[in-house]
Order: C-alpha cells, then structure tokens, then sequence
C-alpha cells in the first residue's frame, strides 16, 4: 500500500484562513430579518414575537430595531450596538446546524447561534416565557 503525500499549508494559507472573518458577519442583518420572521410565520407565529425574542436578546427597542434595520447595519456592528445582551443568555443551550451553541469559541458568531436558535425555539412552537428563559 502507497502512503499517499499530503502538502503541507503554505504560510500564506494559514495567514489567509487565520485572520479571514466568516462572511455571515459582513452579511447585513436586514438582508437576514426578513427569513426570521417568515420562518415563524410558516409556523404560526408572528413578526411581532419575532421583535420581542430579538429585543430580549439585544436590549433594542421596537425603534432601535426598526433603525437597525432600516440603516442595513451588518451583524459586527448590529451586536456591537446593542444595548444590553440579556443576563440570561447563557441559558440558551442546544444545537444550531450541528454545533453546540454553548461552545462556540468566537464571541459574535455565538451571538449570531444564540438568535438562530431562539429563532428556531420560536419556529418550533415554544412557548415565549420558554423562549425568553422566564
């Protein structure tokens, strides 16, 4: 049996991958708002349930929300411009596309999972004192 060669990472390669930003984080939250709320929607819930998961999460208010949006503020400076992130966000426990919410290492990308899978909560048909950890 031959031993199959493997190239090693150029310098170059590592540089590239170590300092490049998941292209989610650029994305602007407008353009992602829209599917939050017709996922609930397909589901029975509503925009406004929708509003009250992120504004418990973020600390915007209905207006701050609606000029984030309105302003295409992409998810970098959407969670850097929050207000207060809730106390209890670290009871959001589970699983987004496979990946524990609760271990993911980079700061924003976890906020990003805490809101897809509050979203899902919503999506699912829990209830909203169950949602917002009551």
């Amino acid at each position: 049996m031959a031993a199959v060669k493997t190239k090693a990472p150029t310098k170059k390669t590592v540089k590239q991958t170590a300092t490049k930003k998941p292209r989610v984080f650029a994305m602007s939250f407008a353009s992602v708002y829209p599917l939050y709320v017709q996922k609930a929607e397909k589901k029975g819930r509503t925009k406004k349930e929708v509003d009250e998961t992120i504004t418990w999460l973020t600390g915007y208010s209905g207006k701050q929300l609606q000029h984030a949006i309105d302003a295409k503020v992409d998810f970098e400076t959407f969670f850097a411009e929050a207000p207060r992130m809730n106390p209890n966000v670290g009871l959001i426990k589970g699983l987004v596309c496979g990946v524990r919410v609760e271990d993911v290492a980079d700061p924003l990308m976890q906020k990003i999972r805490y809101l897809d899978k509050l979203i899902d909560e919503l999506a699912k048909g829990k209830k909203m004192a169950s949602i917002l950890r009551e």
